[in-house]
């Protein structure tokens, strides 16, 4: 509702006018009510015509809330016929679920990023309408792109756009995915807080339907023992769980080298100058610690205690110099009961060729009764395998019962050797000196202990987000050949990952992962009789929440056409 006036010769008039629709398509308004002429209403709302201007306004305020208000309490009334059948491939059935993700798109105002690429590259398709609908498709039901475009079909706002477009959209995403990153990432800070203060970093790879290697597809180590050729990606995730950036780099090459180019994209194009470093030991080589102790940089990785020198392992194993976590008193842990669930520490100065850092060892008496009962269940796996003659041959998992098998050739009254097989009791004690056990590096030498194991922790969060990637948006396997198109499947993997944990974080981390995404599966509508439409899903708390923290709500008996509409103009931030 707005306000509208009319002058004549010796007056001006003042009315509250309604803008609709009408059945041809055109734009047209109709008066809700005539407040006066300007000369009646200065007596009452004057002395100027600026107060009685202020005043009409706040009255069509006022009418606009009475009329939605008139909206919710609406009884609609429909007439079905038993004997009318339905009409030939009419849809009815509507997919809402993206409202909700639709919302941190906006808030995060990819749709001025794709406003910026069109100014670049002059193309004509929507390119916003196709990020949007690919995102919003990883989320609700990963499938390809070709699929994903079948399933934008079911939104309640149609694609605007053809399949050509899509792969066409796809080179310039995959060309201007560091650009994307860095924009969101800034627009990021207007829906939540960043606590971009540690950055953690972690690599996996992805495997192909392909059999060749071909650029960046190349044959590795697959972390999911697939034959394919496969492509790693780097990823940074802040303090929070946050994914920061991440990049692709090809199969064959070692993960270690993958750090200091995107963290130097980090650290040029994200503003983050002042952060502590967190990995496991696998991205924690002396190059990459020694980049992280520069400038206003820092790290905590993981180190492995059988990889120390033997001076420093030595001490590590010894269980002697102990101190609770809690209160730093000393303890003797070889005199800890077995329940005990508390934590316990012991650090020491640990000097390299290039470093000087701080070595912190932690025993956790619940990580060793952990780690002995696994234990214990693969030497019986082991046992089982010597018995039944059927041991492998090759190892290459760590965690392999058949590491426990040792091989021995034996002869019997100079007859050609044979090769027994048996349970390498000494492989077993040296495993179990480790139960309990953990290291962390630093440079940090003076900072409390408690802190930086608290920092070391979090790391599980970005096993998480690959995870999250790998099966509930289903990154893979790839079926695109072209790179820059690869490059856009990953970055929209990333930017449904983020938008998926700004919505979690919104919703107070008081909802699993598969929780979330069911729901939102689940918001779906029938349209009935070109009327409105009629929720499909059940009402419960986290739908209740999820339309709170998004600023609208679709959990009505049913809900007009024009109500939808503004359900749609709000889930974008236009209302």
């Amino acid at each position: 509702m707005r306000v509208t006036t009319s002058k004549s010769k010796h007056s001006e008039s003042f009315y509250i006018t309604k803008g609709f629709i009408n059945d041809k398509g055109t734009s047209t308004s109709v008066v809700i009510r005539k407040l006066g002429t300007l000369s009646e209403l200065l007596k009452d709302h004057g002395p100027t015509r600026d107060d009685v201007m202020a005043w009409a306004r706040e009255e069509a305020r006022l009418e606009t809330l009475k009329y939605k208000e008139e909206l919710k309490n609406k009884s609609v009334q429909i007439t079905f016929h038993a004997d009318r059948q339905l009409d030939y491939k009419k849809q009815t059935f509507f997919r809402g679920g993206y409202l909700f993700p639709q919302a941190i798109y906006y808030g995060l105002q990819m749709n001025k990023i794709c406003r910026k690429l069109k100014a670049r590259y002059k193309f004509q398709y929507d390119m916003n309408a196709i990020l949007s609908d690919l995102i919003y498709a990883r989320l609700l039901e990963p499938v390809s792109k070709r699929a994903s475009f079948q399933l934008a079909s079911e939104f309640l706002e149609k694609p605007s756009y053809e399949l050509h477009d899509v792969y066409r959209a796809l080179d310039v995403l995959g060309s201007e995915c560091d650009f994307i990153q860095s924009e969101v990432y800034k627009n990021s800070h207007f829906l939540c807080e960043r606590n971009d203060k540690i950055l953690y970093y972690d690599c996996t790879n992805y495997y192909l339907e392909i059999e060749q290697e071909n650029g960046s597809k190349k044959y590795g180590k697959s972390k999911e023992h697939r034959p394919n050729p496969i492509i790693q990606m780097g990823l940074f995730m802040d303090g929070d769980g946050m994914p920061l950036a991440f990049s692709l780099f090809p199969g064959n090459t070692n993960e270690q080298k993958s750090l200091k180019p995107l963290e130097q994209k980090v650290l040029d194009e994200f503003g983050c100058q002042k952060f502590i470093y967190c990995s496991d030991a696998g991205l924690a080589s002396e190059d990459n610690r020694a980049y992280n102790h520069m400038g206003e940089r820092a790290y905590i990785v993981t180190q492995s205690i059988k990889k120390l020198p033997a001076e420093d392992r030595a001490w590590a194993l010894n269980k002697q110099g102990f101190k609770r976590v809690s209160d730093d008193k000393p303890i003797d842990i070889s005199l800890i009961p077995e329940d005990d669930t508390g934590l316990y520490y012991k650090d020491e100065p640990y000097t390299t060729k290039r470093l000087h850092q701080r070595l912190i060892i932690t025993y956790s008496p619940k990580y060793a009764r952990y780690q002995s009962t696994l234990r214990s269940r693969q030497v019986e796996h082991a046992q089982k395998m010597i018995d039944s003659g059927k041991t492998k041959k090759e190892r290459r998992n760590p965690n392999d019962p058949a590491r426990f098998i040792g091989t021995m050739a034996v002869t019997q009254d100079g007859e050609a050797a044979g090769i027994h097989k048996f349970l390498d009791e000494e492989k077993i004690e040296s495993e179990a000196q480790y139960d309990g056990l953990y290291a962390v590096c630093t440079d940090l030498l003076d900072d409390d202990v408690s802190g930086i194991l608290k920092v070391s922790e979090g790391r599980w969060q970005i096993e998480e987000c690959f995870r999250i990637m790998k099966t509930d948006f289903s990154a893979r396997p790839i079926y695109l050949q072209e790179e820059n198109r690869i490059t856009a499947h990953f970055l929209i993997c990333f930017l449904a990952l983020l938008s998926y944990r700004i919505l979690e974080k919104r919703l107070g981390y008081r909802y699993t992962c598969e929780e979330i995404l069911n729901t939102l599966r689940a918001l779906n509508f029938a349209e009935i009789q070109e009327q409105g439409f009629v929720p499909l899903y059940e009402r419960e708390r986290i739908t209740d929440e999820l339309h709170n923290v998004c600023g609208f709500h679709t959990d009505y008996e049913f809900l007009t056409k024009s109500q939808m509409k503004t359900i749609q103009k709000k889930s974008k931030g236009r209302e």
